[in-house]
């Protein structure tokens, strides 16, 4: 059949045309909103990202708020799930699941989603792709960054979960500089949101781990190391000392020219840094509710 008999065959009405085009209209909604509810760039509620290096307890804690129990053990992830959660807004109750009915009392909730995304480092783009420039400015409100505090005394350990939380605050901080760009220092503080970030100090039941107060210290001097050496690299490749700061080049995170990070220099760029001790599994420790209520009060 040539194209210009099925273009008459499409115009003359019959019983399978007025069928088929009953068949598109009813499917084409349909597919447009399965696509688009799937996608993490299309949901209405706030997002919360969950980010850090694999093995440190990501899918867990996210099994945890989403079901209200961890698995006992998870598998490696390779694609973001995004899923949604009601937080209580006051924050004074302990850990609630999103589907506890029990009597709220005073309490409010609010909706919000839940993004986990992988921790391998081939597929960390999947996060930091989400806090790039321009990309979804109102609707990620908040990053919690999990990392193993029984583990950061292990050099190997330490130094790739402050590599990826480097490129994490890094991203949050060319974002702010991105849209300020050209506004003043009175429209640049009416203009932005606050961006929190949350240090979860995973496994603090166990023996070798680290206080939060001492991952905050320990992750510092880490970044203040490999800032120190991704600056080193861009001189030895070429690049003069004053160009350091320019945007093509500006790998410095937080005060530039200082020789020690703190996380406090990232208020500058409105990125506020909060670092606290937790446990997924385990009896012992002092569990997830302070990472929730902390998340309560950003959604």
């Amino acid at each position: 059949m040539s194209f210009s008999s099925l273009f008459e065959y499409m115009l003359t009405p019959s019983m399978e045309v007025i069928f088929f085009g009953i068949i598109v209209v009813l499917l084409v909604p349909l597919v447009l909103h399965t696509v688009l509810m799937g996608n993490p760039d299309h949901t209405n509620l706030p997002v919360v990202m969950l980010a850090g290096p694999m093995g440190a307890g990501k899918t867990a804690l996210a099994s945890l708020l989403e079901r209200g129990t961890a698995p006992s053990e998870t598998h490696t992830s390779y694609e973001p799930k995004l899923v949604e959660l009601k937080a209580v807004k006051d924050a004074k109750d302990a850990f609630r699941a999103h589907d506890d009915k029990t009597p709220l009392g005073k309490a409010t909730t609010a909706s919000f989603s839940l993004l986990d995304t992988p921790g391998h480092p081939k597929l960390r783009r999947h996060a930091l792709d989400k806090i790039r420039p321009n990309i979804n400015e109102h609707q990620y409100k908040a990053v919690v960054f999990v990392v193993d505090a029984a583990a950061l005394g292990d050099q190997p350990v330490l130094a790739d979960a402050a590599e990826y939380l480097y490129d994490v605050l890094l991203t949050l901080q060319r974002r702010f500089i991105a849209k300020n760009k050209f506004r003043g220092p009175d429209e640049k503080r009416r203009g932005n949101q606050l961006r929190p970030v949350l240090v979860a100090a995973n496994k603090a039941d166990l023996f070798t781990a680290l206080p939060a107060t001492v991952v905050r210290s320990t992750l510092e001097a880490e970044l203040a190391r490999i800032r120190a050496s991704r600056s080193k690299a861009l001189l030895d490749s070429g690049v003069k000392e004053d160009d350091l700061g320019s945007e093509a080049n500006d790998s410095w995170l937080g005060e530039y020219g200082s020789s020690k990070f703190a996380f406090d220099q990232l208020d500058e760029f409105d990125i506020s840094v909060d670092v606290l001790g937790g446990n997924v599994t385990g009896q012992d420790g002092p569990s997830v509710d302070k990472w929730w209520q902390w998340i309560a009060y950003r959604v």
